[in-house]
Parts: C-alpha cells; sequence; structure tokens
C-alpha cells in the first residue's frame, strides 16, 4: 500500500520518526475491526512500560497517556477518543489518530486493502525533550508494532482454524 502525507504528520523529509509496517491477514478487516483485535489483547509489560513513560514525562510537563485500555469501540467518529489518541479520520479501509502535545506530535494510521492490514505512524518533536523521548520510543515502537501484527495474524488464523 502506498503512504501518503495523509496518512502521516507531512512529507517523509519533515518527519522526525516514520515507521510503517503492514501484514497480510487470512481475510479481510476494517481499520477500526483491525484496531479492536489488536487492543483486545495488550502485549505483556505494556501497561507497566506505561506508567514509567507516565512517570517519566510526567516531570517534563508531559501530559499522562497511561496506556490502551483495552476497551472495544463499536463505531467511531471524528473527534472521539480511543484511549489517548484523538481520531481525525475515519472510513472502513482507515483510521486516523492523533496525539498532539508541547513536546512532539504523533499519528498512527491503521489502512487495509483487501487483507493487507498496515500501521503508520509519524512524528514531529518540537523541542529537545521531543527528540530525547523518541530516541528509546522510536526503538519500542517498531518491536512493539511488529509484535502486535505478528500476535493479530496468529489470532485470525486460530480462529479460523477452529
Amino acid at each position: 500500500m502506498s503512504e501518503t502525507a495523509s496518512h502521516t504528520l507531512g512529507p517523509r523529509e519533515a518527519l522526525q520518526y516514520y515507521h510503517s509496517r503492514t501484514v497480510i491477514l487470512p481475510k479481510s478487516v476494517t481499520a477500526l475491526e483491525g484496531w479492536n483485535m489488536v487492543m483486545a489483547k495488550p502485549l505483556p509489560l505494556m501497561a507497566t512500560a506505561f506508567r514509567i513513560r507516565d512517570a517519566i514525562s510526567a516531570r517534563f510537563g508531559v501530559k499522562k497517556i497511561s496506556g490502551f485500555s483495552g476497551k472495544r469501540a463499536d463505531s467511531v467518529q471524528v473527534g472521539d477518543k480511543l484511549d489517548f489518541f484523538l481520531v481525525e479520520h475515519i472510513d472502513p479501509n482507515l483510521l486516523v489518530m492523533t496525539e498532539r502535545d508541547t513536546h512532539l506530535d504523533v499519528m498512527t494510521t491503521i489502512s487495509t486493502e483487501g487483507q493487507e492490514f498496515t500501521v503508520t505512524s509519524s512524528v514531529i518533536t518540537h523541542n529537545w525533550f521531543g527528540r530525547l523521548y523518541m530516541v528509546p520510543v522510536g526503538i519500542a515502537h517498531r518491536v512493539i508494532v511488529a509484535a502486535m501484527l505478528r500476535r493479530l495474524k496468529t489470532s485470525m488464523e486460530d480462529h479460523t482454524r477452529s
């Protein structure tokens, strides 16, 4: 699936962080269905990681985000929240979510095309703390998204077999 600037915070050369990962699923899902499936079973240690993140970041004026709740959203509209993300666009094949603060802006996009399921994240930092924050988060994000997509595919394959 080709990415355009509408799926990110801007052109790639203007971003301080960009990561996109695609998995081929056993069957097609909508962007929101995929989000719900991924969020239904949080990765081990994610809650702990978010508590640590919130404790450290709060000392630098960053609001707490508390992580992912695992709550299912049967429908969302522009302006709704999915955990700490603000929904900026929703249609069956595209879910665009952002989180913005004084240190950085984050956009995460869930897109689908047939059986392709893609998570794309882009970040623009605003200051030294945003840049420093993205060093460990950027590395962790790649590992976390890969694990989430593996689990999604495996879960759907297991469900298809049973």
